[in-house]
């Protein structure tokens, strides 16, 4: 195709001339004598490339580039053509957006530069275009993925919602004992996950999960469970706004649900009512977990009350964070404390 110009110049001998001279490379060219009349043809015509001199009457160059970067929707390049080489004025229409400048000489040597600047301002054209081609179709593949992973991550939730509603209705037909109680923990854990999947197809980054909202929402029916349960201890919460990778907060998630469990059963005495404390904080590229109660203590050692099924699972989600629970010491109660890597 051949490659459309506009070349703005007052000398109408010269304008001829580089008509004359670009023809024979497949150049069509338009010439006109002032930059008003430039701006005239670049609103009514699509042009590929616009040569621009820069000594004219009334206006000069430098005044008509910046009209065509500011009202010219997707401008040509322009090549600015001067008469002096002084730097300075160069040097001014390169940072007013020119793609490339060429300066006249007496034997008329500039036209072949100029030729030669318009093979690399339009080569330069097409490899932003395709750049931007190429950034575009990314951009959209990631938002169409994004909306996938939303969509996976809504039907997960709900599918989970599903599977605890039935874990409810087979914890009502069996009578009080282990087994029902074991049902509840079950219950526990599977929202303590489809929370997680809940938070992800609401949010912006499917990547991270807000912990400060995840925790509040899993405090919230760990409460609820346990009332039910007749067990009436106050669950608190306090946690930093902080944004982790989605696979850890599933972890912090199901040790929170045990953790918490663990407290609601056996930290204080049966008909006693106490407190129970979540705390999650940040310092040093680390993310901190604790929980906490004033209860009747334990370090870590000695017999696990119940079937040791939730220890064990603490246990596997705190490798898969490549952390270890550590059981402080204190005169009262218990203090479960877990350090990860953000």
């Amino acid at each position: 195709m051949p490659i459309n110009v506009l070349y703005i110049d007052d000398d109408a001998g010269l304008g001829r001339l580089v008509s004359r001279t670009l023809a024979r490379h497949d150049c069509v060219v338009t010439h006109v004598p002032t930059g008003d009349e430039g701006l005239a043809e670049l609103r009514a015509h699509r042009f590929d490339i616009v040569g621009l001199d820069h000594f004219m009457p009334g206006r000069d160059g430098l005044d008509i580039l910046d009209e065509i970067q500011r009202t010219i929707a997707d401008a040509p390049p322009v090549i600015y053509v001067t008469g002096t080489d002084e730097g300075r004025v160069a040097i001014a229409a390169l940072k007013a957006g020119a793609a490339d400048y060429v300066i006249k000489d007496v034997g008329n040597a500039f036209i072949d530069l100029f030729r030669q600047a318009i093979d690399q301002a339009l080569v330069q054209v097409a490899l932003r275009r395709a750049k931007e081609a190429a950034e575009t179709e990314m951009r959209e593949a990631r938002e169409r993925a994004e909306i996938l992973l939303r969509e996976v991550n809504h039907r997960v939730a709900n599918s989970l919602q599903l599977v605890a509603s039935l874990v409810t209705m087979q914890q009502k037909t069996v009578p009080e004992g282990p087994a029902r109680e074991a049902l509840a923990e079950a219950h526990g854990r599977i929202h303590a996950i489809a929370q997680v999947h809940r938070r992800l197809y609401t949010s912006n980054d499917v990547r991270f999960v807000d912990m400060s909202g995840y925790l509040e929402g899993l405090s919230e029916e760990l409460s609820a469970a346990m009332r039910m349960a007749a067990r009436e201890h106050k669950l608190t919460l306090e946690a930093a706004p902080l944004r982790i990778a989605t696979d850890k907060a599933v972890a912090v998630g199901v040790i929170v649900s045990e953790l918490v469990t663990n407290a609601f059963k056996y930290a204080y005495p049966a008909g006693a009512s106490g407190e129970i404390r979540i705390r999650l904080w940040d310092g040093d590229n680390t993310v901190s977990l604790a929980v906490e109660d004033d209860g009747a203590g334990w370090t870590g050692d000695g017999p696990i009350q119940g079937s040791g099924l939730g220890m064990r699972i603490i246990k596997a989600m705190a490798a898969s964070l490549q952390a270890k629970l550590i059981y402080e010491e204190r005169p009262a109660g218990t203090r479960a404390v877990l350090s990860f890597e953000m």
